[in-house]
């Protein structure tokens, strides 16, 4: 049974956890479990593990150091940055940065497969290099920057898997589905959203250029 000392500590670690941070839970489902979190500068997070492989997208630029009880392990990241982040033993963190950082992070749920997947013919990383950039890739993620210019139009491309997108800038797309109606879709910096396999055209339809990151899941 666990004693009123240990469950005490506890608490006070939760509740200092969350002063430090303000986040939410956009989706959780059986692959992935992603938490939008701002996190204030300055505060020390208590000690805590990461079970699970994780990829991190961050949308404010920031510096972050961590303590892996006594290994030292300083972080720096640009605007629009993402990181592979593996699961880890216990550890301390604090943002030294000035301002409030804004991290999306996509834990997995699932082991991912050393085997080759059946090339796709429509895959847009292979037909749309102009638009399409790798970011990374393992077992478990391929994970891949999108950028469009204004009123510019991919055409058809498929998505073969599972996928979370962060949206990094606004977004206002015509969306043409290859035997679907067609849909106009719109989200802001910031938002997550989950996609299932599809196969379609995209049109950007606003006078500004559109940028998202894609975490691909291989499970």
């Amino acid at each position: 049974m666990m004693s009123l000392m240990r469950l005490f500590a506890i608490l006070l670690s939760a509740a200092a956890m969350l002063s430090a941070q303000n986040s939410t839970v956009p989706i959780d489902n059986d692959r992935v479990r992603v938490t939008a979190i701002k996190q204030d500068p300055h505060i020390n997070i208590p000690l805590h593990d990461h079970k699970l492989n994780r990829v991190m997208i961050y949308l404010d630029p920031g510096k972050q150091d961590l303590d892996y009880q006594g290994k030292k392990v300083h972080l720096v990241w640009k605007a629009g940055e993402t990181k592979w982040s593996q699961a880890s033993g216990m550890h301390t963190g604090e943002i030294v940065s000035d301002n409030p950082v804004r991290v999306v992070e996509v834990e997995l749920k699932k082991p991912g497969t050393s085997a080759k997947s059946t090339p796709v013919a429509l895959d847009p990383l292979k037909i749309l290099p102009k638009y399409y950039k790798l970011e990374y890739e393992n077992d478990q993620v391929r994970v891949f920057r999108v950028k469009v210019g204004p009123h510019q139009a991919l055409p058809l491309h498929e998505h073969a898997r599972n996928r979370v997108t962060v949206f990094l800038t606004d977004h206002n797309f015509r969306v043409t589905p290859e035997n679907g109606k067609v849909e106009t879709q719109t989200h802001k910096v910031g938002d997550v959203t989950w996609g299932e396999p599809a196969k379609h055209k995209e049109e950007n339809l606003s006078d500004k250029p559109f940028e998202v990151l894609v975490v691909e899941l291989k499970s």
